[in-house]
C-alpha cells in the first residue's frame, strides 16, 4: 500500500527541473489532479497554466512575467510546445485521450508528464516523476477513493471537529456539540464501518448528524459504557476501533485522527492506519519505529515537566531573615 502527500509531490517537482524541456511555453492540466501538479510546475518554471477544456476552447491565458524578455502566449494555441500534465497514471487511457484532444486542435509539439505512474505503463508518458505501483493513495483524494468502501472511519477529528474541553462535559454542552459539530472530511462513497469512542447513549444525536451531513456507512459502532468517566478509566478509546477493524477481513484501512490511538489500532490489528492529524500512513512494518518514537516523546514530556517544576521552585522568592 503506497501513500504520497503534497510534500512528496512538491519534492518531486523540485527534483524534475532537469527533465523539463527548456522550450515549453505552456502547461496544460489534464484532470483536477493534473491542475494540482501543473500549478506547482507553473509556479516553479514561471510558465502559464491552463486546463484541458480551456485549451481546447483557446481561452485567454493569465499573463506571467516574461522570461528573459520573451513574451508568453496570450492564447493557448499560440504556444509552440506544451506540457500535458496529470498527477498520476494507472492504465494511461486518460492521458492518451487528452493527447488526442490536444492534437485535434493544436499543431505544435506536445510533451506528456505524470507525477506517479504504474510501473507497467511508464512508457505511456514522456516524463515520469516516480514509478509507483498499485494500490496507492494520495493526500488530496484519499477520502474520495474506492478504498473508503473497505475502510473503518473514526468520527471526531475525521468526519467532524473534535469537541473542546468545555464541550466534552458528557452533558448538555456535549449534546449541543453532537448536534452542531462542524464537518471536516466527508467521504463521497460509503464507508464500510464508522467506529467511534462516543458512547452508545448518544447514538440518536450521532445518527442524525451523519444523515444531515450526507455520510454514508455500513454500520456504526459505539462504546457501550455508562459515562465518559468510565471510558477514561478503562482507557477504552482505541480498543473498540481496533477490534472491529481486526475482525473484519473486508476492512483494509482504518482512518483515525489521534496519533497515539492510530498506533494502538495498528498494533492490535496488524493492519494499515491512516492518521489524519499527522497526515501519515502507518504500516505494520513501521510499528516498532512508531512505538519507539512514542516512548521518546513520552520521556521528553516527563523531562520537560520536571524541568518546569524545578524552574518554578528556584524562581520563588526565598523568605527573608526572621526578625528577633
Amino acid at each position: 500500500m503506497q501513500y504520497r502527500t503534497l510534500n512528496d509531490l512538491s519534492a518531486l517537482v523540485n527534483q524534475c527541473g532537469s527533465q523539463m524541456p527548456r522550450d515549453i511555453e505552456l502547461i496544460v492540466g489534464v484532470t483536477r489532479g493534473g491542475m494540482l501538479l501543473g500549478s506547482m510546475l507553473s509556479l516553479k518554471s514561471n510558465l502559464p497554466l491552463t486546463d484541458l477544456r480551456s485549451f481546447q476552447r483557446n481561452e485567454d491565458l493569465d499573463p506571467v512575467t516574461p522570461r528573459q524578455g520573451k513574451p508568453s502566449p496570450s492564447k493557448p494555441h499560440q504556444a509552440r510546445k506544451v506540457l500535458l500534465v496529470d498527477s498520476s497514471i494507472a492504465t494511461g487511457k486518460t492521458m492518451a485521450s487528452a493527447r488526442e484532444a490536444v492534437a485535434s486542435c493544436f499543431d505544435g509539439d506536445v510533451v506528456t508528464l505524470a507525477g506517479f505512474v504504474n510501473p507497467e505503463n511508464v512508457s505511456k508518458v514522456d516524463i515520469c516523476l516516480e514509478a509507483l505501483p498499485l494500490p496507492r493513495f494520495f493526500e488530496w483524494s484519499i477520502m474520495h477513493h474506492e478504498i473508503i468502501g473497505h475502510a473503518c472511519l473514526d468520527i471526531d477529528g475525521v468526519l467532524c471537529v473534535d469537541p473542546t474541553h468545555e464541550q466534552n462535559d458528557d452533558g448538555e454542552r456535549y449534546i449541543d456539540f453532537l448536534k452542531n459539530a462542524a464537518p471536516l472530511h466527508i467521504p463521497t462513497t460509503q464507508a464500510l464501518h464508522l467506529v467511534t469512542s462516543r458512547l452508545e447513549k448518544y447514538r440518536k444525536e450521532t445518527e442524525e448528524w451523519l444523515e444531515r451531513n450526507g455520510v454514508q456507512y455500513g454500520k456504526l459502532h459505539m462504546l457501550n459504557m455508562a459515562s465518559a468517566e468510565e471510558r477514561r478509566r478503562a482507557n477504552a478509546h482505541h480498543v473498540l476501533k481496533a477490534e472491529v477493524y481486526k475482525n473484519d477481513p473486508n476492512a483494509l484501512l482504518f482512518i483515525e485522527s489521534e496519533p497515539r490511538q492510530a498506533v494502538e489500532i495498528l498494533r492490535i490489528s496488524g493492519k494499515p492506519v491512516f492518521c489524519v492529524d499527522t497526515n501519515q500512513m502507518y504500516l505494520p512494518e513501521m510499528l516498532e519505529e512508531l512505538l519507539s518514537q512514542q516512548r521518546r516523546q513520552s520521556g521528553f514530556g516527563i523531562k520537560r515537566r520536571i524541568a518546569a517544576g524545578l524552574r518554578l521552585l528556584t524562581s520563588r522568592p526565598r523568605p527573608g531573615p526572621v526578625a528577633a
